[in-house]
């Protein structure tokens, strides 16, 4: 009977040699069990099983904080909102860098620059040298005319104050701009108002006086030839305007009816003069060797004695402008000299006497610029 119970109080209180496995023992507390120290073992492995299953708890815990509520000092990828900000600054910083490249290439680039500041329309003429187109200027659409030079037509080169080589015609234009006179003349030449130095080219951007047409065109509009009284009105602004040029030491070596502009202001013709394409800087009697200009307008000096000056030339070339205001025909020099170009017979004695001064064969006995202007037909 005592047997009976004491069995019963061992199973009670395993006590037994070989007692039943719990149910949820893990395996290291499995290993306790044969362990001499079972009793810290078991209790190390029971403590560490609770922190386990607390560390993946409060792994799972946090994981669902992070999902509700991101950390600040979170590092994953910013939101769609940050990201647009992002992006919205980045495109800004592109395009502020992008408009400032543009800047520059056009600050560099002469082409970029005309084609920013001019709009070029349709062709207005063409010539030896070079062709005119119409355009405008963008910032307040003033007529201008653009003339295109070839480098290969760019004759007659100057070196300014700063030791560059550029085109006499900007040299020329730039003088007479930067000049203050009261002279009669000194508003004919047209203005120049740019200038670029292409690769292949130079363009310059011209005052372009509307309406108006070349000396020519308007002859030919009036019949092939002008009425004394008009042809007068027209010849005293051009002398006068040749001598505005000669007081700035400005040849322009090549006055023709095709490069003088007639205005029509208020009814009354006003003459502009154009192309200084062959003009140099010179003294009113220095000599030139080499002939740039027309060849048929040639002064006999040239065909004589291969020299030329200013002064005498001007005065001759004059004298050619009248002639084909007034005469239905060219004029050559060579023909003239020959005497099978002569004088209309029904001009005014003082027209005729005009003439006879302007063509006097000898430069030399050939009156100036300012005897001309005196003489009693232009009075």
């Amino acid at each position: 009977m005592f047997r009976s119970l004491y069995n019963i109080v061992r199973k009670i209180f395993f006590l037994d040699e070989n007692p039943p496995n719990p149910t949820s023992s893990c395996d290291i507390e499995k290993e306790s069990v044969k362990s001499p120290d079972g009793a810290k073992i078991r209790q190390k492995g029971i403590k560490r099983k609770f922190l386990e299953d607390d560390k993946e708890s409060g792994s799972q815990a946090k994981k669902r904080r992070e999902l509700e509520c991101p950390s600040q000092n979170d590092e994953s990828p910013p939101s769609k909102l940050v990201g647009r900000r992002k992006r919205k600054a980045c495109d800004l910083e592109q395009l502020t860098s992008k408009r400032r490249k543009e800047s520059t290439d056009e600050d560099a680039d002469p082409k970029l620059q005309f084609k920013a500041k001019y709009v070029e329309l349709n062709p207005l003429g063409e010539g030896g040298f070079g062709s005119v187109f119409a355009g405008y200027r963008k910032s307040d659409k003033l007529a201008v005319a653009i003339k295109h030079i070839p480098n290969d037509n760019l004759l007659c080169q100057h070196i300014d104050e700063n030791g560059r080589e550029i085109s006499v015609e900007v040299a020329a234009m730039l003088k007479l701009q930067s000049t203050t006179s009261n002279s009669a003349g000194s508003t004919a030449p047209v203005a120049l108002l740019d200038w670029y130095v292409l690769p292949n080219e130079l363009v310059l951007v011209l005052e372009r006086p509307m309406p108006a047409s070349d000396l020519k065109s308007y002859i030919d509009k009036h019949g092939g030839s002008l009425k004394e009284k008009e042809a007068k009105i027209i010849l005293k602004q051009l002398v006068e305007a040749a001598i505005y040029l000669q007081d700035e030491k400005i040849f322009h070596r090549d006055i023709k009816v095709e490069n003088i502009l007639i205005e029509i202001c208020s009814g009354a013709p006003r003459v502009r003069i154009i192309d200084f394409g062959l003009s140099c800087f010179t003294e009113r009697d220095s000599n030139h060797d080499i002939f740039y200009g027309t060849d048929c307008h040639v002064p006999p000096e040239w065909l004589f004695r291969y020299e030329y000056s200013a002064g005498p030339t001007t005065v001759w070339q004059m004298g050619i402008v009248l002639f084909e205001c007034l005469h239905d025909k060219p004029f050559k020099t060579a023909s003239f000299i020959r005497r099978k170009t002569k004088i209309s017979n029904r001009l005014s004695t003082a027209c005729k006497d005009f003439f006879r001064q302007c063509f006097t064969k000898d430069p030399t006995a050939r009156p100036t610029l300012e005897q001309i202007r005196d003489h009693p037909w232009l009075k």
